[in-house]
């Protein structure tokens, strides 16, 4: 029987979730349910500086929203907890006593002041990337012990063999070769006693028994250090997949510049989680040449490793923008007022609680634009007109407005009988409209265009009647006189 395959998303609760890591996280995700493996989610938050609460809060949110449960973990438990790496430091403690009794790792008193001496020194002499020089390496142990403790201020450091080369088999990169001569022997442990990243990291993927680590391939210089740590410690080798950066629409890396940045600013922005996980799965990968639109389930079915790109992916926020539209107009009536209420509620343009007759006219008005948004944001500046007594026109209306003049005896005729409609049906406002423009001899344009910019204040809105019976025929009434009269028509 084939192993289990572990997979790990591993976050830094310093904010709210890039939209980096929840490409990475959706990778995951859709490896482990492709193979039916388990997904761990574990927060390192060992730099307390920047590590808090609230962040690590809102990552779960953002994971949540993107619907990307995880097995094992934060909220949710497991076999391998604790799930945070301030919560683990035991473990740090215990696998640096192993490396230091198995002779892998050694203790370092060099000050930070003369490394940095060291370091520029080298860099004088034109070696590019400086490496320690192993000052402290020959130290004999029951020395170093000694010295550590008495407290004189030391980090751990990994011993790297001096010669041959660390292979990395990767997923997606191939196979990619490091010279152990140009790795210097990295920190393990700082001198405040906590553990570095590739220190910790490897501990626990090794104790979580993660089989498989697919993370951005900024992580790939990280590697060889790793698996030199891993072959120190005994254990077996994860499979690494290293996926390829996202780089914003320039090419440079994505950043704050290049718009938002984190799933939250998206969330708030009305994008769909179903849209963005779908835009975020073809970054790097693809399952064809041709096929943009996954639910999630055929995303499942189909993600492999093998069609990952190596290539950097573009981030292109139209792209995005429009595959949002996409699946809005997708949703079905119910879940799209469902959401659509929920934002007119946000923008206060509705007010709970809503009664029944409300509740229904708030409805059939949000479907009314449903074809034409592409963010659920844009709810309430698309619907503005349908609040409220009055309205006030942009500039394209105004001129849209000022042809009433060329046939005022017409729109004088279309309030009067508005006035005095017995059903403000759209029926009803059909067979009107086209009552007047029979009689007058004139195009639907000609009495639409105005009385629209009317009653709206724009030149763009849903169909007329069906804006015109939602309005109700008292509003629509004081409207279309108020629009006329700003044009010089009293009515």
């Amino acid at each position: 029987m084939s192993e289990q395959v572990r997979v790990r998303f591993a976050p830094s609760p310093t904010g709210h979730l890039h939209i980096g890591g929840a490409r990475t996280a959706l990778f995951n995700y859709l490896y482990a349910r492709r193979q039916k493996g388990v997904l761990v989610l574990r927060l390192e938050d060992t730099d307390a500086e920047r590590s808090t609460e609230d962040s690590a809060r809102m990552i779960l949110d953002d994971m949540k929203w993107l619907g990307l449960d995880w097995d094992e973990g934060p909220k949710v438990g497991g076999p391998y907890g604790p799930y945070r790496q301030s919560e683990r430091l035991d473990l740090y403690r215990a696998q640096q006593e192993r490396l230091l009794e198995t002779g892998h790792a050694y203790y370092c008193f060099c000050p930070p002041e003369l490394l940095e001496s060291k370091r520029k020194q080298a860099m004088e002499r034109g070696d590019a990337q400086p490496k320690y020089d192993g000052t402290c390496r020959t130290l004999p142990m029951p020395e170093a012990r000694a010295r550590a403790a008495a407290r004189e201020p030391h980090t751990l450091r990994l011993k790297i063999p001096d010669s041959g080369s660390t292979v990395i088999h990767d997923r997606v990169r191939g196979t990619v070769v490091f010279e152990n001569k140009i790795m210097d022997d990295f920190i393990l442990v700082r001198t405040n006693g906590l553990p570095t990243y590739n220190f910790a990291v490897v501990a626990d993927d090794a104790a979580m028994k993660i089989t498989h680590i697919i993370r951005g391939d900024d992580h790939l210089s990280n590697t060889p250090r790793q698996i030199c740590l891993y072959q120190a410690l005994g254990e077996r080798l994860p499979v690494f997949a290293h996926i390829p950066m996202i780089m914003g629409p320039d090419r440079s890396r994505l950043s704050k510049r290049h718009g938002a940045t984190s799933v939250n600013a998206y969330a708030e922005d009305g994008y769909l989680p179903e849209a963005m996980i779908n835009y975020l799965a073809l970054l790097g990968w693809a399952f064809d040449d041709k096929t943009t639109l996954f639910t999630r389930q055929a995303l499942i079915d189909k993600f492999s490793l093998k069609k990952v790109s190596k290539n950097a992916a573009i981030f292109d926020p139209a792209k995005l923008l429009w595959m949002n539209g996409v699946y809005i107009r997708s949703l079905s009536p119910e879940e799209y007022v469902k959401r659509a209420l929920a934002e007119l509620l946000k923008a206060r343009l509705l007010s709970e609680p809503l009664d029944e007759p409300a509740r229904a006219w708030a409805e059939k008005a949000a479907l009314t634009v449903k074809e034409k948004i592409k963010r659920l944001a844009e709810l309430p500046q698309s619907m503005a007109f349908y609040f409220g007594e009055e309205v006030e026109c942009d500039e394209a209306a105004r001129a849209k407005l000022e042809q009433a003049k060329e046939h005022p005896e017409v729109f004088k005729t279309l309030h009067a009988k508005m006035t005095v409609l017995k059903s403000f049906s759209i029926q009803a406002l059909e067979a009107l409209m086209q009552e007047l423009i029979t009689a007058a001899d004139i195009k639907f344009g000609v009495l639409v265009h105005p009385l629209r910019a009317a009653i709206t204040g724009r030149v763009n809105s849903p169909g007329i009647f069906e804006v015109l019976e939602l309005l109700g025929q008292e509003r629509t009434i004081k409207r279309l006189a108020a629009g006329l009269k700003s044009v010089g028509i009293e009515v």
